[in-house]
């Protein structure tokens, strides 16, 4: 590790543990949203596509602790990259909270500056959202949008046959990262995805990352988190049925937000 350590702004920078050629690669950037969607793809993808470590993001706005994950401590926000055997070079960013609203602008100009240097191509975020009064109908995929930043990603996405996020609201990091790439003319695709908005959506994941398999052309198999939706599912079903005569009727109002 060389420790070479690169200030983008004043409250947030990115920590090179090692140099790496991304020339060209493809950046998820995972931070939480509803249904932790980001997360969970984010997390998948590291494992699935045997990704290591080669960076952190470091603040002294982030939480004051430590991710120790298999006797290693690790930073809240971290980067993964690797070389895929097809010659494609994926970065995933990943985090386990979810910035402050005075973050979130830092945390993208950081990323966007990174991307550049690095001369990456593309830059994908995925998010989760709640369609206001939708009911969980239970299939076994959840429905997937996405909204590119330049003229040329959405052509691609249509070309894919990808449905495209056409009116509402994006917050939040996914957001932020969308306006500077259509600002500074590069590639940035945000994820739609129907989550629930009240456990992790492991089955909305699954259909982000099939989005992102689709979009760069690499093989991805998510029946793993298919398997880890339906059991998380059923605990709740059980749940739920055991704790319907104790809760009252009443049902809280839903968000009507997007990200």
């Amino acid at each position: 590790m060389d420790g070479d350590v690169k200030l983008h702004n004043e409250s947030v920078k990115i920590i090179d543990f090692e140099k790496m050629d991304l020339t060209g690669a493809t950046v998820i950037a995972g931070f939480p949203s509803i249904g932790l969607v980001s997360t969970i793809a984010a997390n998948y993808l590291i494992d699935a596509l045997n990704l290591k470590q080669v960076g952190a993001l470091n603040s002294d706005d982030f939480p004051a602790l430590s991710v120790v994950h298999t006797g290693e401590p690790l930073s809240p926000v971290r980067i993964y990259a690797g070389e895929q055997p097809s010659g494609h070079k994926i970065v995933v960013f990943v985090s386990e909270f979810k910035p402050k609203p005075h973050l979130i602008n830092s945390i993208s100009q950081t990323i966007m500056q990174w991307v550049n240097d690095k001369k990456c191509d593309l830059l994908i975020s995925p998010e989760g959202m709640v369609v206001e009064g939708k009911e969980d109908s239970g299939n076994i995929s959840a429905e997937a949008f996405a909204i590119g930043s330049t003229i040329n990603i959405r052509q691609t996405l249509s070309m894919k046959n990808i449905a495209q996020f056409k009116n509402g609201i994006i917050a939040g990091v996914s957001g932020v990262l969308l306006n500077k790439g259509k600002q500074a003319d590069f590639n940035v695709v945000s994820i739609l995805t129907e989550a629930h908005p009240k456990y992790p959506d492991a089955r909305a994941a699954a259909a982000a990352i099939n989005v992102i398999a689709s979009i760069i052309d690499v093989d991805i198999n998510v029946s793993p988190l298919y398997e880890e939706s339906e059991r998380i599912e059923q605990k709740l079903q059980k749940f739920h049925q055991q704790a319907k005569p104790m809760v009252s009727t009443n049902r809280a109002p839903q968000p009507n937000m997007y990200g």
